[in-house]
């Protein structure tokens, strides 16, 4: 079975876009545990964004409440981001390779490039008990490094995949991450996945063996918009005609 750990980024930059604490993140991240969600994830960045230093810590402490949900904190092992993670304590560390200018994540690490840093990074999260991977390209020839720094497991970057998903080129992409996660399994290291994975491209992408984890939030988040617009525009409706309705505030 495969956890669904739901990255709540875009919730966090909604809210920042207003200069209120609406809709406040961990009343969201309450929810999605009422509604069966096994795994949250968030992904500090040094200008906060979306997800705040506050919010890591205010997660943190909720989650504690629940032992059956994981904490998945992502971003680059920079000192400042290892301390915040070494305060949190979540369940996995995702690393990343990004710029702190970086929109968005868009690239795997080089590991035998950084085995210094990274061999650093994983064994400090070992050291508070906390779960590492790597953010990884679908190259099944590189896997071998992850072994050679000691990350647990590895997140598949998803975006290659999810490009050309319907494509004539889908097999042969299917293939590579198919390929990865094979060669991951085989040495002993755990396979997550995520980006631009949605509702339409999940399904065929879990046809690989073994992937213990997506993180999905971007695409989850709209989907959420589509998919829960009209009880929401009925509600307003009825309020704006003046007329009793169940409200769905949170």
């Amino acid at each position: 079975m495969t956890s669904l750990s739901v990255n709540v980024n875009k919730i966090a930059l909604l809210r920042n876009s207003r200069g209120r604490d609406f809709p406040k993140l961990v009343n969201f991240v309450e929810r999605l545990v009422n509604l069966g969600v096994k795994g949250i994830t968030v992904h500090p960045r040094p200008d906060e964004r979306h997800v705040t230093r506050q919010d890591v810590t205010d997660i943190s402490v909720f989650l504690k409440l629940y032992s059956d949900v994981e904490f998945n904190i992502e971003g680059y092992p920079s000192e400042e981001f290892m301390a915040l993670v070494s305060q949190a304590s979540p369940t996995q560390c995702t690393l990343v390779p990004d710029d702190p200018r970086q929109l968005t994540s868009d690239h795997g690490w080089d590991v035998a490039g950084n085995k210094k840093l990274l061999k650093d990074r994983v064994q400090r999260l070992k050291d508070i008990g906390v779960r590492s991977s790597l953010f990884f390209d679908p190259v099944p020839e590189r896997v071998a490094e992850v072994v050679s720094v000691g990350a647990d497991r590895i997140e598949l970057y998803t975006e290659e995949y999810a490009s050309h998903f319907g494509l004539e080129s889908d097999q042969r992409i299917f293939e590579k991450y198919e390929a990865t996660a094979a060669m991951a399994t085989s040495l002993g290291i755990g396979v997550n996945a995520g980006h631009d994975l949605d509702l339409h491209n999940l399904r065929r992408f879990l046809d690989i063996p073994d992937i213990l984890e997506v993180s999905i939030g971007h695409a989850l988040v709209v989907e959420c918009l589509l998919q829960g617009l009209e009880p929401v525009i009925e509600q307003y409706l009825a309020i704006t005609a003046g007329q009793e309705s169940e409200s769905h505030y949170y």
